[in-house]
This record gives structure tokens, C-alpha cells and sequence, in this order.
């Protein structure tokens, strides 16, 4: 009997401390929420005297759906512009490439690479930041 308790008792402290040390610190700071799908360009902005000031985004044609990228599961994306200088809300796309590395997100389009910050991750939103401290604030 007394090696039996024994035994549960070394149970108990191997399994205590196999839970402790096991952590899911490979991800700090990182958000889990999925990156992939089409996120509306919403607001832009930057930090104007340590505050964060943001504008609804200039780019988007009043009457034109929203200008967008989409993040596909095959790591390439799209991004649309609606543009009336032609037609009215003539869509424009682009083709290129993206990564995730933590909490950075790198797109390469038309040989031009775009590295930043991923401030916020929801559902729903979807907020960059560059090294310039430029802001973009994405929705789906």
C-alpha cells in the first residue's frame, strides 16, 4: 500500500510539473484570430503628439464599395482600389504575396515589400502600424 501512495503521490508531482513548465509563451504578445479573408480599408491615421488620431480613410470613392485587400489561405493576396477618375467605381486590382511572422505582417506587391506592425487582430478588425507610425484600420 505504502508504494502504491508513493507512486501517486510521484504521479501527481510529475504530472504538476510537466503543466507548469509547459506555457504558450512561443506566442507572446500574439493574437490568434485568423488573418485570412477581405478586410475593408476603414480609417488611416497616425500618433500626433503620443495620442493616436485617426481620419476616415481618404482613399475610398464616396458611393464605391471600399477600397480592400484580401488575404488568401495560400499566403497570396489582393488588394482593390475603386477608382471614378475613369469609370465610375472601377475597381483596380493587384496580385501579390504575404506573411505572417509574429505579430508583423509583410505583403510583397509589384516587387514592393510593406512590412507592419499588427496593432490589433479581432474578428472584425484588423489595425497596421508602419515604421513611419502610419496607421491603417482594416474591417471585415
Amino acid at each position: 500500500m505504502k508504494s502504491r501512495t508513493m507512486l501517486f503521490v510521484l504521479m501527481v508531482g510529475i504530472f504538476s510539473l510537466i503543466t507548469i513548465s509547459c506555457s504558450d509563451d512561443d506566442n507572446d504578445g500574439e493574437t490568434l484570430a485568423p488573418i485570412t479573408g477581405k478586410w475593408n480599408i476603414s480609417k488611416v491615421g497616425t500618433i500626433v503628439n503620443g495620442s493616436e488620431v485617426l481620419i476616415d480613410a481618404p482613399q475610398n470613392q464616396e458611393g464605391c464599395d471600399k477600397d480592400f485587400i484580401q488575404l488568401k489561405t495560400d499566403n497570396t493576396l489582393e488588394e482593390g482600389d475603386y477608382d471614378s477618375a475613369i469609370d465610375p467605381c472601377a475597381l483596380f486590382t493587384n496580385q501579390g504575396i504575404y506573411s505572417r511572422s509574429h505579430n508583423n505582417l509583410t505583403r510583397v506587391v509589384d516587387g514592393v515589400t510593406k512590412t507592419q506592425d499588427i496593432v490589433n487582430l479581432t474578428l472584425s478588425e484588423l489595425k497596421l502600424k508602419d515604421a513611419n507610425g502610419i496607421i491603417e484600420v482594416y474591417i471585415k
